[in-house]
């Protein structure tokens, strides 16, 4: 068979298997075990080995398969990591966001560009790599609920390092247009909800306002939001160049006359270091214990507030002789480094000793909007690319 069919027949799989994998309703939260057998099978039918990761319910799972070398020479190994979930999906759309649509160069469909479609690229390219003489193993990472905070990873990461795999090259599959992402802010979320005492508005000192509590605790917030500013480093590389503060929401009350006895807020932060991090929660617990929570128990000692830390996503550091972007620049031929303000899974690689680096198909002005598409020509840039992870992976 010509190059020309094999290449062909390669985009051809991956579309196919996009098209399958956008029909696996995984949105964060939610079962994905139908989708990591589909990808497990497959792996496997090629030779690969594998295992699985768990959350506590067994109803959601991480998937980490290996093609193992057939001549090894020393080269450290290559992981081609994707989350496997998509957000939620909103009103609007003109096709059905579980079904793939192709319309002219773009593939439409939930996940398509976040990040199904690089999956499906490394799943179509298997069999090669499985043919190939491999002088370094190729492992494949697929996790669960990366959209919320990157809950899947982290059970990944921790038996990794039971099983001695603490080195290599990883290459986070995000939608960047195949371009070199280097760094990232950190994202920490957060909850903290606020119980107090309810009662008749007409008598305020009876009662213990949840909502008031929570209004000083959000006032806090952005008075700390400014010492983050202040805290920018010198010579940042993000725009903007300080850890940022950002209140999602405040949810509390039942009606007008009512004391509140209940409110929680939601509420987030995007360290540029992980110091501004703990200096933020340091300086917040502190109010927190030394401020509000006496006030409230003088009234009603059963006062509570309780931060509940919904995810804590460490920052991707640029390091300045990084192997895995030299890696993925000696294939593109582009030496270029960005940083992005969105967040993934490369700190959490990168934080164990495996070099990291940020490349995928599709662009995230696409990610989380209705009406989600790939643009076909990304799906094959990434086909090329992978061809260059396997002729880097074969040669002497």
């Amino acid at each position: 068979m010509s190059t020309e069919n094999n290449l062909k027949n390669l985009y051809e799989n991956s579309i196919k298997i996009l098209s399958d994998l956008i029909a696996f309703k995984t949105i964060s939260g939610e079962d994905n075990n139908q989708l990591i057998d589909y990808c497990d099978e497959i792996l496997k039918k090629f030779g690969a080995t594998s295992f699985k990761t768990f959350d506590k319910d067994k109803k959601r799972v991480n998937l980490f398969a290996t093609l193992k070398a057939k001549k090894p020479n020393g080269k450290p190994p290559i992981i081609l990591s994707g989350h496997t979930d998509v957000v939620p999906v909103s009103k609007g759309w003109a096709t059905n966001p579980f079904e793939a649509v192709i319309k002219k160069d773009k593939l439409y469909g939930r996940g398509s560009c976040d990040m199904k479609g690089f999956i499906a690229c490394t799943l179509a390219y298997a069999p090669i790599f499985s043919k190939s003489d491999l002088n370094r193993d190729i492992h494949f990472s697929f996790t669960f609920d990366e959209e919320t905070a990157c809950k899947g990873a982290p059970i990944l990461i921790k038996e990794l390092k039971k099983r001695g795999i603490k080195n290599g090259i990883c290459i986070v599959g995000e939608p960047t247009n195949m371009k070199i992402i280097d760094a990232h802010k950190g994202c920490y979320e957060y909850t903290t909800y606020f119980e107090g005492l309810a009662g008749h508005s007409s008598q305020p000192d009876k009662g213990v306002s949840a909502v008031e509590y929570a209004a000083r605790y959000v006032n806090k917030l952005i008075e700390l939001r400014q010492k983050l500013k202040d805290r920018a480093p010198k010579n940042s590389i993000f725009d903007p160049p300080h850890s940022t503060l950002q209140i999602g929401g405040i949810f509390g009350g039942i009606a007008h006359n009512v004391i509140a006895d209940k409110c929680f807020v939601n509420w987030e932060t995007r360290p540029v270091v992980k110091e501004d991090g703990v200096f933020l929660n340091t300086e917040l617990d502190k109010y927190t214990n030394e401020v509000l929570l006496p006030e409230m128990k003088k009234v009603f000692p059963n006062s509570s507030i309780n931060k509940e830390i919904i995810g804590e996503i460490i920052g991707f550091d640029r390091v300045k002789n990084s192997e895995a972007c030299e890696f993925v620049s000696s294939i593109t031929g582009d030496n270029t480094r960005e940083v992005v303000s969105f967040g993934t899974e490369a700190g959490l690689f990168q934080e164990i000793g495996i070099s990291t680096a940020v490349c995928g198909p599709g662009s995230i002005e696409q990610a989380h909007k209705v009406d989600e598409f790939i643009k076909l020509e990304e799906i094959s840039k990434c086909l090329e690319f992978l061809g260059g992870v396997k002729n880097q992976s074969t040669s002497s």
